[in-house]
């Protein structure tokens, strides 16, 4: 269970937020939705011990979410806004090198599978700075399919410079994911 109580963001000299409070159980999702600037992303940050609340708290499971540290990173998968993918890298390399930096063992074989699966076939080894906005979004969603043993998946905009296809394969990702009890939190325009 994700539960945020009485979140109060400040930016600057500038409330973004306050008071904001919602709780999550297994199967349940947040879509937080609004204009540019008024602190969706870091509302997230917040969720992903990244950013601190200027007040209110975020319990994992009843336990704030500084004293879990790596307790709780283990159970979330974040995908910002920006795609986190190194450009001189290919697609396979840059999935592998995420995988193992949180702590999965992924072989080239799953990568490769997954990248075809999310519509990059034929293009799994091109260096990642050859590819459209859409399909790096795509290299960086396949990271998070990968990560199907986190139970909370925090997304920023996960929809963004995607095509049809690529929506209906990630909208049917994250159903599949509350399906199995999990939890997503995501932000939208």
């Amino acid at each position: 269970m994700l539960e945020a109580i009485n979140l109060e963001c400040v930016r600057g000299d500038r409330t973004l937020f306050r008071g904001v409070s919602f709780t999550l159980r297994g199967g349940e999702m947040l879509r937080v939705v609004g204009a540019n600037g008024t602190g969706k992303t870091s509302l997230l940050r917040m969720v992903c011990g990244l950013l601190m609340p200027a007040a209110g708290q975020i319990l994992w499971n009843g336990v704030r979410i500084g004293e879990l540290d790596e307790e709780y990173h283990a159970d979330l998968a974040y995908v910002g806004h920006l795609n986190a993918i190194k450009d001189e890298l290919n697609a396979v390399e840059n999935v592998l090198i995420a995988g193992r930096l949180a702590g999965l063992a992924l072989s080239s074989e799953a990568v490769t599978e997954a990248l075809c699966e999310f519509g990059l076939g034929g293009y799994e080894h091109l260096p990642c700075k050859l590819l459209s906005q859409g399909q790096k979004r795509r290299v960086a969603l396949t990271r998070l399919r990968l990560s199907a043993p986190r139970s909370l998946w925090v997304l920023d905009e996960p929809f963004t410079a995607l095509d049809v296809a690529g929506v209906d394969l990630t909208r049917t990702m994250i159903e599949e994911h509350l399906a199995g009890g999990s939890i997503a939190l995501l932000t939208t325009h």
